[in-house]
């Protein structure tokens, strides 16, 4: 949810302590601007109408007013912000990056969205495109250098538009500009989203596949109505983890299974491999403490029952929190927010069948429990079971096949699943349920004949 640091445009820093050790950050003045130093979008639209409809419909435009985010800044960050000091920054820190305009103009913490302010615009087109470079060698926690005026940062060294001045900058191109809003540290030094850290590790940044390469495809166009045809125009409909067709196909699933005849009684051992072939860092990312995916393998016999098959532990530390538990409590700190009297926490799993596989990297609060206010985290991760770039996880499964069972065909069924948020938190947050509906990732299937 946003960043937690205020920082200042200004060349200006500041120092406190975490985890005992001096961290000094660069820091963005809050107010520096006012909404006035900024044009809206929909004075884009006139010559860049592609561009502008393509934001319009992204979760951009949508990163203040989407409703997971409205939730969890009014009800969760907000109130804690203002109870607990060590957490005050996130009333700005969030909106730094899902309203930088609000930030920058000092409206904090903004209305609603349901009151319709200029907050609304989110990551507005005059954010990116008056955005300098970073105060940050590694840049994280918005630490974006900003200048608005007339003139825009472009990707062309031969642009020349008609209703501003441009100039060239190798920065809106680079991910290095992603990393300002999609790398971020908690007020307790955690790691809260490590996206920039994790693709600049692994083999796509050696192989020079940037952020934008897989995010902002792009197509032959024109990037305003009266410029010049080009074949490398950037879309920008920012498709990410949010989008249904975007997540299918990311991870290939495939099942082994060595024999094609079992009879009743005897145990059935399979193996799923799983490779992410397609995405550029960890999946999940991003919020790690909200993103769901989990691996539900199960058999179905000829008469459509359908019987659960849990996975092989494989005995890593903390391999608990990798596997579903509808038992299992979490996330209390949401009703210490809320106020809410002895509340003992909801199902840490929610959706999520027993016994399935989850891929995930928990967060911990500072009284060790797993939390979902990333702002609220400690330097305390104790797993992180994702799946990371080019990577292959192995999972293994036994089953005892029913005596009961009736004959014929059998068929196995494993499938990749990824949801937003744990259906418990959207069900207890009243949030509608498109925000946490699974999306299937990928599927495979084997058919064995029960004899």
């Amino acid at each position: 949810m946003g960043a937690f640091f205020l920082r200042k445009f200004r060349i200006l820093f500041f120092t406190f302590f975490v985890a005992g050790m001096p961290f000094i950050a660069w820091a963005a003045e809050m107010g520096s601007f006012s909404y006035h130093d900024f044009k809206k979008p929909s004075t884009c639209r006139g010559c860049h109408n592609t561009i502008y409809q393509e934001w319009n419909q992204s979760l951009m435009s949508q990163a203040y007013s989407h409703e997971w985010d409205q939730a969890e800044y009014f009800r969760l960050a907000l109130p804690q912000a203002q109870k607990l000091k060590k957490v005050s920054g996130v009333k700005a820190g969030c909106i730094a990056c899902h309203s930088p305009l609000a930030f920058l103009s000092g409206d904090i913490p903004p209305k609603t969205a349901a009151r319709g302010t200029r907050a609304n615009e989110g990551v507005s087109c005059e954010v990116c495109h008056h955005i300098t470079g970073s105060s940050e060698k590694v840049p994280y926690n918005f630490s974006f250098n900003i200048k608005p005026g007339k003139t825009m940062q472009g990707p062309r060294k031969d642009a020349k538009p008609l209703g501003h001045r441009v100039e060239y900058s190798a920065f809106l191109r680079s991910p290095e500009f992603c990393a300002t809003c999609h790398d971020e540290q908690s007020p307790y030094g955690a790691w809260v989203k490590s996206t920039y850290r994790e693709w600049k590790a692994g083999p796509y940044a050696k192989e020079g596949t940037t952020c934008q390469d897989c995010h902002m495809y792009r197509a032959e166009g024109k990037a305003a109505r009266m410029g010049k045809a080009r074949k490398d125009i950037a879309h920008h409909v920012f498709h990410g983890s949010h989008d249904p067709a975007k997540v299918a196909g990311a991870v290939d699933v495939a099942m082994y299974v060595k024999k094609s005849t079992l009879s009743k009684g005897s145990v059935l051992r399979l193996r799923v491999e799983l490779f992410n072939g397609k995405v550029g860092h960890y999946i999940p990312s991003g919020s790690t403490e909200e993103r769901m995916l989990w691996l539900e393998v199960c058999a179905i016999d000829s008469k459509g029952r359908c019987y659960p098959i849990p996975v092989v532990k494989k005995g890593f530390k903390n391999e608990e929190y990798t596997i579903a538990d509808p038992s299992k409590r979490a996330y209390q700190a949401m009703g210490e927010i809320m106020g809410i009297p002895g509340f003992a926490g909801i199902s840490r799993d929610g959706q999520v069948p027993r016994g399935a596989r989850i891929f995930r990297k928990p967060f911990f609060d500072p009284k060790g429990r797993m939390t979902i206010c990333q702002w609220y985290t400690m330097n305390n991760t104790k797993v992180d079971y994702r799946i990371g770039p080019r990577e292959t996880k192995i999972e293994n499964y036994v089953w005892k096949v029913p005596t009961n069972i009736p004959e014929g065909e059998l068929r196995i069924k494993a499938r990749l699943f990824y949801s937003q948020i744990p259906s418990s938190v959207g069900k207890f947050l009243k949030l509608p349920e498109h925000e946490y509906a699974p999306i299937l990732v990928n599927k495979a299937e084997a058919v064995i004949t029960v004899k």
